[in-house]
């Protein structure tokens, strides 16, 4: 079975009971069993950066939970590549990140031939039910960033386990907290100031951007699956539409269509800004500051797009569906709820300042942790 075969077994399977699962709102063990035992864990390293990206779309769009945990175990991975080689890995291992760039409050202080890490940091998607973690800290004496890996199930690491949003419930988003975890020389991936931050290891804040850009996608595509089946299968024409069926109304297919072109066209945006990252990835440490600027238009662009799609197709499929649709047993509102969640992860009109910037004024967009 290749890797395109198994991604769309993992989401057929995560399709058929996804309603259920978000009513119930635990934690994924089982999901990240399942992303396991399919072999989609070891994507990045067998089948490259393209494929893993198409991989996490494909699973966004049947759980957009599901597929936001497997695209930032790739993106993890990938990570600890911008660093030099990546840091080791045994198969099956799900990672996940404790890097939340508004939170400063994680310390690193040397110990005596090691680090002790101490604080706590939220929204740390997937760690509570990972094998590896990639953590940013702050060194105590120099205020240097530092980047670490660290068994997830490390003696002093807890998981408050306090994620209850609204939508995307099912990626144990929540915080961790660090008292007096011991860190060894080893597994210190960098250490460096926050600015300026060389341009190689700053495309992990556009690789962040990107990964939500898939979900995004996902999300519409899945929506809209989801929404047409019911509108063949159980969808009533209004009655002064003239035909017998919902899917025979000229609205209904021209609103699809306007939808359909709308997260395809959102969807084509991302293809070429996994393009451009992957580019840029590949020139290493000459990546220059200027091709790391186009880097970031281009996937700035994309998930303006996505978000866009993400959130009119997801409010919008309900007129194509109609009133019945909005029952609980179908949950067609986890879509709009994810897609409200998730979106929301940094402000959009950010994004469309930068690339209005750039392209009025030829300003470049200055890197932070979310651009």
């Amino acid at each position: 079975m290749n890797w395109r075969e198994s991604s769309e077994k993992v989401a057929t399977a995560l399709r058929a009971d996804a309603a259920e699962r978000d009513r119930a709102g635990a934690l994924p063990v089982a999901e990240v069993e399942l992303l396991r035992q399919s072999g989609l864990l070891e994507l990045l390293s067998t089948d490259g950066w393209a494929a893993a990206n198409e991989a996490a779309r494909a699973v966004a769009a049947a759980d957009a939970s599901i597929g936001h945990l497997l695209g930032y175990h790739y993106l993890q991975q990938w990570r600890t590549g911008l660093f030099g080689p990546p840091a080791p890995s045994e198969p099956g291992w799900f990672w996940a990140g404790v890097s939340n760039p508004l939170d400063a409050d994680l310390t690193m202080a040397p110990v005596g031939d090691a680090f002790v890490v101490d604080g706590f940091k939220t929204f740390a998607t997937g760690a509570a039910v990972a094998d590896r973690l990639v953590v940013s800290a702050t060194l105590t004496g120099t205020g240097e960033k530092t980047t670490f890996v660290v068994d997830a199930h490390a003696p002093g690491l807890s998981y408050p386990g306090e994620w209850d949003n609204m939508g995307q419930r099912l990626t144990a988003s929540g915080g961790v907290r660090f008292e007096g975890v011991r860190v060894e020389p080893a597994d210190v991936l960098g250490v460096h100031p926050d600015d300026p931050v060389p341009p190689r290891l700053s495309l992990a804040a556009l690789g962040f951007q990107l990964m939500l850009a898939q979900v995004y996608v996902g999300l519409g595509l899945g929506a809209l699956d989801a929404a047409a089946v019911y509108t063949r299968d159980h969808a009533r024409a209004w009655t002064l539409s003239g035909v017998a069926s919902a899917a025979d109304d000229p609205y209904i297919l021209a609103g699809y269509g306007e939808l359909l072109a709308m997260t395809r066209a959102a969807g084509y945006a991302v293809d070429a800004a996994v393009a451009a990252l992957g580019a840029a990835e590949e020139r290493g440490d000459d990546l220059t500051a200027e091709e790391r600027a186009e880097t970031a238009i281009v996937i700035s662009t994309a998930k303006i797009a996505a978000s866009r799609a993400a959130i009119e197709t997801t409010s919008k499929v309900f007129e194509f569906t109609g009133a019945r649709s909005t029952a609980g047993k179908y949950s067609f509102d986890r879509f709009w709820r994810n897609a409200r969640t998730l979106t929301l992860h940094d402000p959009i009109s950010y994004k469309a300042r930068e690339v209005g910037d750039h392209f009025l004024r030829g300003t470049p967009p200055v890197p932070s942790g979310y651009s």
